[in-house]
């Protein structure tokens, strides 16, 4: 362990899509989700970048945003992302987000078992995975210490 300076945790996450308004449409109306901030790219002008929170504040680590790219549907590689989480409290919030998700058309997986918490997995509207994992039972479950020893998946 180095003497690293503490963080905060996540800010936010950015990813890339090809239709900003399909995007919008996904995070508002079947994830409930506020549109934050409409904006541009400051690194890239002319190219969108909308922020997208579960609260209407958009305070850091509640925010997902992304870029609109028209033409940038491809195959995620080295340095994409395979997919991100959002958290919820318990499997009975899980439960709830699922029949949430179902009653509105989404293909969402069954509740899955990952030893450290239960997740669903969905797509947005470019099929970037996404998951809603439990804040438990936590990575304790099998290492005394976390990160102190490998352990197989059961």
């Amino acid at each position: 362990m180095t003497d690293a300076p503490t963080t905060t945790g996540l800010h936010h996450v950015t990813n890339v899509c090809t239709d900003m308004e399909a995007t919008r449409e996904f995070y508002e109306d079947v994830l409930g989700f506020h549109t934050v901030k409409m904006t541009e790219n400051y690194d890239d002008p002319g190219t969108l970048h909308y922020y997208f929170s579960s609260t209407p504040a958009g305070e850091p680590g509640t925010v997902v945003s992304y870029f609109e790219y028209p033409e940038s549907r491809g195959v995620p590689g080295p340095g994409a992302s395979h997919h991100f989480a959002i958290g919820v409290e318990d499997r009975d919030a899980l439960d709830d987000w699922r029949n949430h998700l179902v009653d509105r058309g989404v293909d969402v997986s069954p509740v899955r078992d990952r030893t450290y918490f239960e997740s669903i997995y969905l797509t947005d509207p470019d099929g970037l995975v996404i998951e809603f994992a439990t804040a438990g039972p936590g990575f304790r479950v099998d290492d005394e210490r976390p990160g102190s020893e490998f352990v197989t998946p059961p």
